[in-house]
């Protein structure tokens, strides 16, 4: 994405005044960036989360006056890349990171090279987007009480999928059936598109699926949305509503976007890319790209970003704790 020419200065003045140095007892203070910086993503090229690193890295070079470089290091549910940001001592490493990432991958996995609270040291919340409680359409077409009370009733007759054991959508579905006593079978698949297209084929009635791959389906009439899992309805789907209008009012669910930074950086850099990113993502023109992408911008401070951190690591590790989850 090209940005205006008063945009480009803009952020390139803000880079300008931002910009730290880095010392040491052998040398001068020089500037920061001395060098390309690396955006390291846990995913496959054309995958959410890249898409998001790469739609944040060109308005970041023209900031910082160097470039930024998107590497993908796929694996392990993006643990591969976040263990590698963790462990990094070269300042200009940073990683584009999923919620699991930064919160629970150490309970749902205790050899993880890496501890989320410990080894990675937040920059900012980037985006967010609620999950979608997703149905076959002749499941029921009342309220969403009415909704729930049809899926007490089949009990383990209905089926769930996700796209994998210790997901946010595995997790969060045994959350809601914990509140809501609903009994659904799990059944993983490899990944969000083939749990659609088990629904499609009736093989499953139920699951929780980011808005920006199944809102099409549901406009099409082809699933239902029955409730996003956030507190509020989500402008990505607005017709929705939320599991609050049910009654179900303790339970927040959503799935985010972050980038965050090894603890070896100094202070000083990591608040120069927090107020830096927090406000490229912010833009209007990288919001509505975001959008576009099936996100709701946030843009976050280091702080809010730990604080987010926190918060989902404490209601999480409660449903897995008592599931006895434990990631492939």
């Amino acid at each position: 994405m090209t940005l205006p020419v008063s945009r480009r200065a803009t952020l390139m003045a803000m880079g300008a005044a931002l910009a730290p140095t880095i010392s040491s007892a052998a040398s001068a203070p020089r500037p920061w960036p001395s060098k390309p910086l690396r955006l390291v993503v846990g995913f496959p090229g054309g995958s959410s989360p890249d898409l998001v690193a790469r739609t944040l890295a060109d308005p970041l070079s023209k900031a910082l006056g160097q470039p930024v470089i998107v590497e993908n290091r796929v694996g392990a549910s993006g643990n591969i890349a976040a263990e590698y940001v963790s462990r990094a001592q070269d300042d200009h490493t940073i990683g584009l990171m999923i919620n699991g990432n930064m919160t629970i991958a150490k309970l749902l996995n205790p050899k993880l090279g890496y501890s989320p609270l410990k080894d990675l040291a937040p920059v900012s919340l980037l985006t967010t987007a609620p999950l979608v409680l997703t149905a076959l359409p002749q499941t029921n077409a009342g309220t969403l009480e009415s909704f729930l009370a049809t899926a007490r009733k089949a009990g383990n007759q209905w089926s769930y999928g996700s796209p994998g054991i210790g997901t946010v959508a595995h997790i969060g579905m045994e959350w809601l059936k914990s509140l809501t006593h609903l009994e659904p079978v799990h059944i993983p698949y490899p990944g969000n598109p083939q749990v659609i297209s088990a629904m499609l084929g009736g093989e499953i009635q139920l699951a929780l699926l980011p808005p920006g791959l199944v809102a099409s389906q549901i406009r099409a009439g082809k699933l239902r949305g029955v409730a996003v899992t956030s507190a509020v309805r989500s402008s990505l789907l607005p017709e929705v509503p939320s599991l609050a209008e049910a009654g179900i009012r303790n339970f927040n669910l959503e799935v985010w976007d972050a980038v965050a930074a090894p603890p070896s950086m100094p202070a000083a850099i990591v608040q120069t890319l927090s107020s830096l990113i927090g406000g490229i993502v912010r833009q209007a023109e990288v919001r509505e790209k975001l959008f576009q992408q099936g996100w709701q911008v946030v843009g976050s401070s280091a702080e809010g970003l730990a604080n987010r951190v926190k918060a989902d690591y404490g209601a999480m590790a409660e449903v897995i704790t008592r599931k006895g989850i434990v990631a492939d």
